[in-house]
């Protein structure tokens, strides 16, 4: 099982010549997730980056090296399907706990694969949805090693 889910804007700042900062940290968070053979990413999340990657940036990837970074990801990531039992669990997070249906999507696939933890800027820190932490790698007080254990 895998420690935590990465989340879209940890492996958009992989890329983004903007963030310096957020660059330099999401290169170790991901390095460091792929080391101990810790991370994953849902399909949802592999989709997202295509899209951003190749048509949000200002400078945007060719649709090439953007498609090759999703085939690395998927190498070094286990990769989790978004299934109708995580489309399920999502309608739920928005009802029950009122998330946006892309983000409930991201806790739902944590919830429904047994990750712990999902890794992103886009929920609030240290927030805990029925057993799934949400931890900001960008924050100053985050350390990848206790996600690691």
């Amino acid at each position: 099982m895998a420690a935590a889910l990465v989340d879209t804007n940890v492996l958009v700042y992989l890329f983004d010549g903007d963030e310096p900062a957020k660059r330099a940290r999401a290169t170790a968070v991901v390095a460091g997730l792929a080391a101990a053979g810790a991370g994953c990413v849902s399909t949802q999340v592999l989709g997202e980056f295509f899209v951003v990657v190749s048509r949000k940036f200002a400078v945007p990837l060719t649709a090439a090296v953007a498609a090759r970074q999703v085939v690395h990801f998927a190498e070094i990531f286990d990769v989790l399907s978004v299934d109708a039992a995580v489309v399920h669990e999502a309608v739920r997070g928005v009802a029950q706990h009122g998330l946006s249906y892309f983000d409930a999507q991201i806790w739902a696939a944590a919830l429904v694969h047994g990750v712990p933890v999902v890794l992103s800027e886009d929920f609030q820190d240290g927030r805990t949805i029925e057993g799934v932490a949400f931890r900001d790698p960008f924050d100053r007080g985050f350390h990848l090693e206790e996600v690691l254990g």
